[in-house]
């Protein structure tokens, strides 16, 4: 619930980010990481409604949905769009090693790199994971970017953001639904077997396109003499050529 009465008085979450907005505005304004998912989209709103200065930035990541690049186009136009100098599949080559949970270069490269020197403000909320429940309100970039983090809706329920968005009539991506909880890079590890399969079965040609990548990835790394990722190390344990 976004209004909430307690033993201490009422919680008005709503106003409470808004404020939460106001509050710490720089002088130049937000950098607003807008994603297009739904907590984008309630933060997006919330950041118009709080009346701070503010700049809106969407990063392509080249295995985007493209359902959701569509979106942001069509509704949110206002929303500057950031092309990246590697694409997904020119990365993998590069880094001789596909995206995995724990080697999640791919984020920082083609999704974090913007707002340096900035106020950043997110849809970050302590709900989405365990990782993320560790998250403060304010915190600063770990990765030397003069970056710091603004969270506004970090205490926020899932059922919170979906009440805000029905409640203020909000467009929002189709996939949702269709069914898909999350709108990242398609093929992304963070998903799991059954959402990156779910999520091949409807993008075949980025399926393909991983593949090739991978391809041209296995043979950079016989190139520079650098074992293949595990399949080699497997092979010879099996006594398999």
């Amino acid at each position: 619930m976004l209004v909430e009465n307690t033993l201490f008085g009422t919680i008005d979450k709503v106003a409470d980010s808004i404020a939460r907005i106001k509050h710490f505005e720089p002088p130049e304004g937000y950098y607003v990481a807008f994603s297009g998912g739904k907590d984008s989209c309630v933060i997006l709103d919330l950041v118009k409604r709080s009346g701070v200065k503010y700049d809106a930035h969407y990063n392509l990541t080249t295995v985007d949905p493209p359902e959701l690049v569509k979106f942001i186009r069509r509704e949110h136009p206002e929303v500057e769009i950031h092309r990246p100098e590697k694409s997904m599949w020119k990365l993998i080559v590069s880094n001789q090693i596909p995206p995995t949970r724990l080697a999640r270069y791919c984020c920082r490269i083609l999704k974090e790199g913007g707002g340096a020197g900035r106020r950043v403000v997110t849809g970050v909320r302590w709900a989405e994971s365990v990782k993320r429940g560790k998250r403060k309100m304010v915190e600063d970039c770990h990765q030397g970017k003069r970056k710091v983090y603004l969270h506004p809706v970090i205490d926020w329920t899932d059922a919170d953001i979906w009440e805000y968005i029905r409640t203020n009539s909000l467009h929002y991506c189709s996939l949702y639904d269709e069914g898909f909880k999350r709108l990242g890079c398609i093929g992304c590890p963070i998903a799991g077997k059954v959402g990156m399969n779910k999520e091949f079965g409807r993008y075949p040609k980025l399926k393909a396109s991983y593949l090739r990548a991978f391809g041209r990835m296995i043979k950079a790394r016989d190139e520079s003499g650098r074992r293949r990722h595990g399949l080699v190390d497997k092979r010879k344990r099996q006594g398999r050529p």
